[in-house]
């Protein structure tokens, strides 16, 4: 009988010391290590996304559709970076440290490119920005590159970039 009663008293008088009530979140648990909460009203969302998700941002925008003669890989990255968008109407508009850069879809000849480019095409940017943008389409585009990134400009600063990307 102790054997039983003991620890029945131990776990009901630990259990006597937390209030049920208590909805407050333990910070982050769970195995995927993802702050958790939860919330007073039922269906609302107890985690909170982040303020700005590029890759649902240009999943609202249409892409621009372009068709060209040009069959060359280069030549169709580069209409497809002269017919990039350059406003907030088709573009998602990244801010940088001393450039804003604008991220669009353009499909040329049913191919789609992830392009990113300057305000304007007088204004030019590093190629190291092509560089890191090809590496991280993914994440900016939601799809995979699919290919180089090509870019529009000299050998060391350009006004605008593209990568085919495969979003299936």
């Amino acid at each position: 009988m102790k054997k039983i009663l003991l620890p029945t008293i131990a776990v009901l008088a630990l259990a006597a010391c937390e209030d049920p009530y208590n909805r407050s979140g333990v910070g982050f648990t769970g195995i995927d290590g993802e702050p958790r909460s939860i919330s007073d009203v039922p269906g609302a969302v107890g985690v909170l996304p982040p303020a700005t998700n590029v890759p649902a941002e240009l999943a609202v925008l249409p892409a621009i559709q372009v068709t060209t003669d040009a069959t060359d890989p280069e030549k169709v990255a580069r209409v497809a970076i002269d017919n990039g968008g350059r406003s907030d109407t088709n573009a998602v508009v990244l801010t940088g440290s001393d450039t804003n850069m604008f991220l669009s879809t353009v499909a040329v000849n049913g191919t789609l490119f992830g392009v990113l480019q300057t305000e304007n095409s007088s204004t030019k940017v590093d190629n190291s920005v092509g560089a890191r943008f090809g590496q991280n389409a993914e994440q900016f585009t939601g799809c995979l590159p699919a290919g180089d990134v090509y870019r529009k400009g000299s050998s060391q600063r350009s006004s605008g970039f593209a990568v085919a990307l495969n979003c299936s």
